[in-house]
Order: structure tokens, then sequence, then C-alpha cells
């Protein structure tokens, strides 16, 4: 317990938390409240999934959170003490991305049903109800969701340990990476189907039941992974333990 109490004072000790966090909370909440608002200009009327249109933005924020937390040490130097009191690596890196995640986890939880709430407040009339386990899974689900990309975002800072490369990679790929693959002729779609983003995607909204059965529109477009919710998140969650097993087995091998 030593290691995880050692762990949430470095993470807290910086501003990083804090910034990304409440820009994770704007980033869910703001389009909330302009799709609440913009309802009858837009005609299509606001969801449980509409809530959660920013939630890519935010899982960015965790992203770069995640990878800020291990760059940051390295930066600093003070990775150098950590490992020298933990010669084996591996318990004070797992203790790291588990604070990390749990932050995440409550930051996405936070903003998730902020958003959720913000909306219900600017559109009274509107159907927000969380009535079926689809509305449910895109708000409560989103924490889970950030949790496991925080654990990425550590494993990709050990894995390019310099501040730059760590934030470009975690900020472009989210946004524009997944995406790019679709342009590759013939086998661009069914590589995306298997894409980690694309698939717990899956996870937060099914097949639309909490957009109305809708695809886009005022809410995100939904996954074409052929996985069912379930499988979805089991997937993203163990792509985000190879990644955090192949930073932890870089940082054993290489020096610090």
């Amino acid at each position: 317990m030593h290691l995880v109490a050692s762990e949430r004072i470095k993470l807290f000790s910086i501003a990083t938390p804090w910034v990304c966090g409440v820009f994770a909370l704007i980033a869910l909440a703001a389009p909330a409240a302009l799709t609440a608002l913009t309802a009858t200009e837009s005609r299509l009327p606001p969801t449980v999934a509409s809530t959660q249109f920013g939630s890519p933005f935010g899982l960015v924020a965790v992203l770069v959170l995640a990878g800020l937390a291990v760059t940051s040490e390295y930066h600093s130097g003070t990775i150098h003490g950590t490992f020298q009191a933990v010669p084996g690596r591996t318990p004070a890196l797992v203790a790291k991305a588990a604070v990390v995640a749990a932050y995440a986890f409550g930051v996405g939880e936070a903003a998730a049903f902020t958003a959720w709430l913000v909306a219900r407040v600017l559109a009274p009339d509107a159907d927000l109800a969380l009535d079926s386990a689809a509305d449910w899974t895109i708000v409560a689900g989103t924490g889970a969701v950030f949790a496991l990309a925080a654990v990425v975002g550590v494993g990709v800072g050990l894995l390019v340990r310099h501040t730059a490369g760590t934030v470009a990679l975690l900020v472009i790929y989210p946004l524009a990476f997944e995406n790019a693959v679709q342009l590759i002729p013939d086998a661009g779609l069914a590589i995306h189907r298997w894409l980690p983003l694309n698939v717990v995607t899956k996870f937060l909204s099914g097949t639309g039941e909490a957009n109305a059965g809708r695809d886009g529109g005022n809410a995100n477009v939904l996954s074409d992974s052929p996985l069912s919710p379930g499988w979805a998140l089991a997937y993203f969650a163990a792509f985000a333990a190879l990644v955090l097993a192949a930073g932890i087995t870089a940082a054993r091998v290489r020096d610090a």
C-alpha cells in the first residue's frame, strides 16, 4: 500500500491531473449543453447518447494525463529514486497505473453524469431518463473506459518516455489515426473494425439504443466492431494490459 500512497502523492503534486480533469469535465458538459439548447433548430431531440457527445475529447485528456504522469518523472529525474527504492520496478509501475486509472475512473464518472445532468436541466422535456441498460452503460460505463485508457496512457509513456512524443501520439491516435485507417484501399475497413478505440465505442454505444436507434446525428457515430458490448470492453481491457506490460518490460530492460 505504501507504493500506492507514494504514487498518489507524486501524481497530485503536479498540476496535470487537475488541468486534465477540468478539461475532461468541460469536454463532456459543453457539447451536452449545446445539444440541449439547439435541439429545436437541429430538429434532433436530445438523447442520452447525445449527452455524451464530448466523450472522445475527454478520453484524449485522460490519455494525455496518464502519459504525462510517467514522462514528467523521466523529465524531472524522480523516476531514478523510484527505481532505486523498488529495484524490481514492476510493483511501482503497476501501482502508478492503478492510481492513475482510479483517478481517471472518477473523472469519467463525474464528467459523464455532469454532462447528462446539464442536458436534463437545459432540456427538461426531453426523454433523458436512464431507464434502460443501454442508457446506463453509455453514461456509467464512461468511468471504466477512461480507467482502461489511463492504463494505455501509462504504457505508452513508459515506451516513449519523452513528453512531446508521448503527447503527440496520445492526441493524434484517437483524434485522427483510427479514422484515417479507413482510407486504406481494400483493407482499411476490415482493420478499423478491430482498432481499440473503435471497439470500445461498441461497449458504450452498442447498436444505438441510447440514441433512439440513430447512428450519429447529435451523438457519436456507432462502432462497426463485430464484437458484443461485453466482449468489446474485454478486448479493450486486454489491449490496455498488453500496452502496460510492454511498457513495464521496456522500463525493466532499459536504463532509467
